[in-house]
């Protein structure tokens, strides 16, 4: 705890930082598992988001069904971190990593590991590395989209595919998994209507398969931050038929964890949550009239998906800058031009908002966690290798 922050919260650790608003996480990651409860369904949120052990341990305090990571790597963490059940949301097909999934397996036997297939390779390098355990890795059939990522296209291949994992000593026919935020994180009708689509048809293909599945309750997952509702809005379609096996719906979302000021405040369809990330950094020129040259750039700010904003600004004795105003305009390595830029000056400190927290952890060894006053709570780190 820093007990030497002067009135109004203002002493930073060494700039840039990325802070961290404990206050608003918390109010995140509950209003979430609420939003889950109300609706139905359980949570598994994506960590790669984050990649910090106490976001995660929150998480799952709260009441998430368990995690969803991208990388093995990233699902070794996961278990250290004590999480009893891993989605790994990509293809295992590298003998290493499919060799250290089974030794996972073989020595906790109440582990529980999903990986997702869309290939009958991927089924056969899978089936060799797991023949033999008495613990299975359990295998959703990935649903992809035209244009997208990984996950089959038709969902004719869906079944060949189900019927080998079903083959497969080793492996275990859990369910099926797609992911609807391939198209842009827009909600105009057209991008809606696309997303629709592809939940109506990985729902399709799960209804297909349910005579195949081989467990109690087969997964059937979606992911991503902007469109849970629509997820939700059409799980109704995969649970039509009483006498068939109940589905446990499962969202992968893990953006909402922290927010943004961009790309997921414009379109998160769940009103209520709050932005928790800001990069702090400093005015080092203002070269020319209306510019503003800040000492952080694409090293330290996310920028795929829109340039920071500026939230506030204060002088370097820590009052107020209120007329502050600037626009982002240009990024460089370690430098972020703002135009129209008024009431700013060398020296100041700048707070700045940015858009799609899963490209802002990666950028820092050490988070600056900050409480309701702007105080130094504590020091958190990621974790992504």
């Amino acid at each position: 705890m820093d007990h030497d922050t002067p009135p109004g919260g203002y002493r930073s650790r060494q700039v840039p930082e990325l802070r961290l608003d404990l206050r608003a996480l918390d109010h995140n990651v509950q209003l979430m598992a609420a939003w889950c409860r109300d609706q139905g369904v359980e949570l598994a949120p994506h960590i790669k988001t984050t990649m910090t052990r106490p976001i995660v341990e929150r998480q799952m305090a709260a009441g998430a069904w368990g995690v969803t990571v991208a990388t093995v790597t990233q699902a070794g963490r996961a278990l250290e971190w004590g999480t009893p059940r891993v989605i790994i949301a990509n293809q295992v097909v590298h003998r290493m990593d499919l060799a250290l999934i089974r030794r996972w397996l073989d020595e906790m036997p109440r582990l529980e590991v999903y990986c997702f297939v869309d290939s009958l390779s991927g089924v056969d390098l899978a089936r060799s590395a797991m023949d033999g355990t008495s613990n299975p890795l359990r295998v959703l059939i990935d649903i992809g989209a035209d244009g997208g990522r990984t996950g089959v296209r038709e969902p004719a291949v869906a079944g060949e595919l189900a019927k080998a994992v079903q083959a497969s000593p080793g492996l275990l026919l859990a369910g099926v998994a797609g992911y609807e935020g391939v198209r842009p994180n827009l909600r105009d009708t057209a991008t809606l209507t696309h997303v629709d689509e592809h939940c109506q048809k990985a729902i399709a293909v799960f209804r297909s398969l349910t005579p195949l599945f081989e467990t109690v309750q087969p997964v059937f997952s979606m992911g991503g931050s902007a469109f849970p509702d629509r997820v939700v809005h059409a799980l109704p379609e995969a649970a039509q038929h009483p006498d068939r096996l109940p589905a446990l719906s499962v969202l992968r979302s893990g953006c909402y964890v922290t927010h943004d000021h961009g790309t997921y405040e414009h379109v998160s369809p769940l009103p209520g949550l709050f932005a928790a990330l800001t990069v702090r950094a400093v005015v080092v020129s203002t070269p020319e009239p209306g510019m503003a040259v800040i000492g952080a750039g694409k090293r330290e700010l996310p920028y795929d998906a829109g340039l920071p904003v500026l939230i506030s600004a204060h002088d370097p004795q820590g009052l107020p800058r209120s007329a502050a105003t600037a626009i982002a305009s240009q990024i460089y390595d370690h430098h972020l031009v703002l135009t129209q830029a008024r009431g700013l000056s060398v020296g100041d400190e700048v707070d700045l908002g940015i858009s799609h927290p899963c490209s802002a952890f990666d950028r820092w060894p050490d988070i600056t966690v900050i409480d309701d006053q702007g105080r130094t709570h504590d020091v958190w780190h990621p974790q992504f290798h």
